[in-house]
């Protein structure tokens, strides 16, 4: 992989990781299109380090509000209206069912559904998801108002995001919003959501890369390669999040929507090629 390919599939992991257009297909598009593969564990470890990135992004991002959660552990288990402790309990409860689809065979889904024709389907199933979402609620609740019942939906929402083309930021937040909760706010408690996920997935498949072994020359130019990586969905991935949040706010999703579908015909052309 050259440092412009390391840096271009860091941009991508980085600004679709957040944003409800799916990261998975897009990085399959981008391996297509500009021919950057390498072998299966090179190309699973490169996609652990982008994971890593994106998770660097939304803890920088939201440092404030997990600063604020930790100082709260000791309230968990109290029964008091504290917030910070109330979001952890919720962030717990809906981080049940990717742990469970992971056990049991998340690692199936990733690989054997990882293919044009899978995200070309999902791509499409999560436009109508959102343009639904859209014209489903009319009368929002604040995210504050966030049950218990609606956290393990979302939660499940984010375990089917396993799929490769669904979008784990299109699928919660789509599913938040056809439960009633504004746009904005239920965006941040799903990309707070997303931290333990995206850091349980990375240590797993970091796990199973421990004995992945290169030549001197090799693990010199992956590592530059990695670097670059992580940087750029880092960086990016931050960007994203800020502009993300505060598009929320006064935006619609149909876009995103309308997006998915203009990409999923990019991936049937792609198919008949």
């Amino acid at each position: 992989m050259s440092p412009f390919a390391a840096a271009l599939l860091g941009v991508v992991q980085g600004l679709t990781e957040f944003l409800p257009v799916s990261s998975s297909a897009h990085l399959i598009i981008a391996r297509e299109l500009f021919g950057v593969q390498m072998n299966e564990n090179l190309d699973l470890a490169f996609d652990v380090a982008c994971h890593v990135g994106t998770l660097l992004a939304v803890v920088a991002f939201f440092w404030t509000d997990l600063v604020r959660m930790l100082r709260a552990l000791p309230r968990v288990f109290q029964a008091t209206s504290d917030p910070d402790a109330r979001r952890i309990r919720l962030i717990v409860l809906g981080t049940i069912p990717i742990v469970i689809v992971g056990l049991l065979g998340g690692a199936v889904l990733e690989e054997t559904l990882r293919t044009p024709a899978v995200a070309a389907i999902t791509l499409s199933l999560g436009a109508l998801l959102l343009l639904a979402a859209e014209r489903v609620t009319t009368h929002p609740r604040p995210g504050a108002e966030l049950t218990v019942r609606d956290a393990i939906l979302v939660g499940i929402a984010q375990a089917a995001a396993l799929v490769p083309g669904v979008s784990r930021s299109g699928a919660t937040i789509g599913a938040g919003m056809l439960l009633g909760y504004r746009r904005a706010d239920i965006a941040r408690f799903t990309f707070l959501l997303s931290i333990p996920a995206i850091l349980a997935a990375a240590a797993k498949k970091g796990l199973e890369l421990r004995h992945l072994t290169l030549p001197a020359d090799e693990r010199h130019m992956f590592t530059v390669d990695v670097a670059i990586g992580v940087a750029a969905s880092a960086i990016v991935g931050y960007l994203a999040i800020r502009f993300f949040i505060g598009y929320l706010a006064n935006h619609r999703l149909d876009v995103f929507a309308w997006y998915r579908l203009a990409l999923a015909a990019v991936l049937v052309v792609l198919l008949f090629r």
